[in-house]
């Protein structure tokens, strides 16, 4: 550690700089300061151009330094020697990095501003001794205002890149904050309220409705339907009984749950999530891996040239001054604001287009690796999809009218906080429907709902409603074709009666289809991606127009897809969730739908402010 360190990096055990919670994550302190810093030279530069140039300007100087050019050298010098004070950085990093036989850039920046420095010194005491020997009074050149101009421009450049760096910091403490801080653990025969980092293997924990689920676990006893939004992006609860698995920071909704803790602390599927979005953004962006190497080259090629400039200067006759002063220049015009200032500024300017445009480009690598993709990676629910059920289909049964069945639709979901509920009672709602007041509703975790209102009402899945009825064969089958296309059927009947079957699913966005087609259009491969079941993910890939799909996946499974695909190309991950959040990091491009999760939005490189698909191929 001590060997990285001393060569100018950052270094700690493993695991031991990983954040377990929100207030163990750093404060972004970089940014302050390199505003500060850039504010600092930025005032001190402005007085050293105006005291150095404003006489080419006609702006009015002190008569002193008319009557005497050295003293407007000496504060030139003064303060060149406060810009250069306040961005050491460059100078103890570029230094170091010689000294370790690895120059880099700041070695450029660092001998571009040190040399003019250091030359216009020369020439300031050059110039005095001349005068104190009765010489001439001619105005001397200095290069003060390029010693300090360098550095400062170059600080514009690295404040753009640590705004950059500093979303990560963000993006990590949105992943936190959805961990439960509160755990209620079986100790000694008692419940207690424990913090949650304090559970450990082999607790038994209970969970309320509407409690987080505060570690990883298994449930013992009970059952329940856990909104695990958070971490598969899926819009419809995952029932939950014993034997099932849950997850940290998922929301149990409905009933109460005995669960035993299988895995905590740093082990859970969250702090999986958390460790590859941390990690992934550590990474180097290819280019900037070129940099380094071309810096390697660079750095001493530069170098060799100047001396070169002083060498033949020198055959060819000319003085030291005049020589020294050529082989200067090659190495402050060699001195890298291309890479340093340029190049952000023409991201800012890009960006800048791209936003008026809905889209926000987060960093130069974005820019460059997007207009290189060659495969498109779709995330399902939230993305391609509208993220919350909605109703498609309405069968009445012999002798049922729509309104029949949808009223009593209505009157039995109207008490249940089930997405597809919701989505039965929007669609009631938006054809006037108002639904029967009811009474004994009585909900079944993962089957249906059951009430009275003139008779026993019953809605569900097959196996809850033929409990009550016998269902005929051909709704059925209707159900079943119903399924095969990625919708989920729900029976009602009343009494003995099957008043129909009424489907939902999770609909296609508009200008999916168009978006894919566009895609497609442009020479582009495109793939979808999903944690929910085959038969769903490719009922929604065949309307979208998508012929290759990957369903099943969870959160680390969508990372490790994302990365195989990368291996036969430059690959743009599209998502909108947290569990999108690793596989938009580990895309050469990540691009987040803007009305997604904050977390999605901070890992991804690309953010689609408007929402829509459309902007994904106007973004590559």
């Amino acid at each position: 550690i001590k060997a990285v360190q001393d060569a100018g990096y950052g270094a700690s055990e493993k695991g031991a700089a990983r954040p377990q919670s929100e207030s163990e994550i750093p404060a972004d302190t970089e940014v302050p300061r390199m505003r500060n810093r850039l504010i600092a030279s930025l005032v001190f530069l402005a007085v050293l151009m105006y005291v150095s140039m404003g006489h080419m300007l006609g702006l009015p100087l002190p008569g002193i330094f008319h009557a005497d050019p050295i003293a407007g050298g000496i504060v030139q010098m003064l303060l060149a020697g406060i810009v250069m004070v306040i961005n050491q950085k460059f100078f103890v990093s570029g230094f170091r990095s010689v000294l370790h036989g690895a120059p880099n850039m700041d070695t450029l920046v660092a001998m571009g501003s040190g040399v003019s420095f250091l030359w216009s010194v020369w020439v300031l005491l050059r110039s005095s001794y001349e005068r104190a020997m009765g010489g001439n009074a001619e105005m001397p050149e200095f290069y003060f205002e390029s010693a300090a101009m360098i550095v400062t421009l170059i600080t514009v450049g690295k404040l753009l890149e640590a705004v950059s760096k500093g979303r990560t910091t963000s993006a990590l403490k949105s992943l936190l904050q959805l961990a439960p801080k509160t755990a209620r653990v079986i100790r000694d025969g008692q419940e207690q309220e424990i913090p949650a980092e304090q559970v450990r293997l082999g607790d038994i924990f209970l969970i309320r409705p509407g409690d987080s689920i505060p570690v990883d676990g298994i449930v013992l006893e009970g059952e329940s339907a856990v909104n695990e939004a958070a971490l598969t992006g899926e819009s419809i609860p995952a029932d939950k009984s014993p034997g099932s698995a849950v997850s940290a920071a998922t929301i149990n909704q409905s009933g109460f749950l005995r669960c035993e803790a299988t895995a905590v602390g740093g082990d859970t599927t969250l702090s999986g999530i958390i460790r590859m979005v941390s990690d992934a953004s550590a990474t180097k962006a290819p280019i900037a891996r070129t940099a380094d190497k071309v810096a390697g080259v660079f750095v001493p090629a530069v170098i060799a040239i100047a001396v070169i400039t002083l060498v033949i200067w020198l055959l060819l006759g000319q003085t030291l001054a005049f020589a020294l002063e050529r082989a200067i220049a090659v190495l402050v015009i060699s001195c890298p604001c291309a890479l340093g200032l340029a190049t952000p500024v023409a991201i800012m300017v890009g960006s800048g287009r791209a936003a008026r445009s809905g889209i926000l480009f987060k960093t130069a690598a974005a820019l460059e690796s997007a207009g290189r993709t060659g495969i498109v990676v779709f995330d399902k629910t939230g993305t391609l999809t509208e993220g919350v059920p909605a109703v498609t289909d309405v069968i009445p049964w012999q002798g049922v009218t729509d309104a029949q069945l949808l009223t009593a639709a209505a009157s039995l979901e109207q008490h249940s906080e089930h997405p597809l509920a919701g989505a039965i009672l929007r669609y009631a709602d938006e054809r006037g429907i108002v639904p029967a007041g009811v009474t004994g509703f009585q909900a079944h975790p993962g089957g249906g709902v059951q009430c009275m209102q003139d008779g026993q009402l019953c809605g569900g899945n097959a196996r809850l409603v033929q409990q009550q009825v016998q269902l005929p064969a051909e709704l059925v089958d209707r159900a079943e074709a119903l399924a095969s296309e990625g919708k989920t059927p729900l029976f009602f009947a009343k009494d003995a009666q099957v008043l129909g079957l009424i489907a939902a699913a999770d609909v296609l966005k508009p200008d999916a289809a168009a978006a894919v087609q566009a895609l497609q259009g442009m020479g582009l491969r495109v793939v979808m991606l999903t944690g929910d079941t085959e038969r769903t993910a490719r009922a929604i890939a065949g309307k979208a127009g998508i012929a290759e799909v990957i369903a099943g996946v969870l959160p680390s499974g969508k990372a490790e897809a994302v990365r195989r695909l990368t291996r036969e190309g430059n690959v743009a991950m599209v998502g909108d969730g947290i569990n999108d959040a690793p596989a938009l990091t580990v895309a050469a491009t990540g691009i987040a739908i803007g009305a997604g999760t904050d977390i999605a939005v901070d890992a991804a490189d690309v953010v689609l402010m408007r929402s829509k698909l459309q902007d994904v191929p106007a973004a590559v």
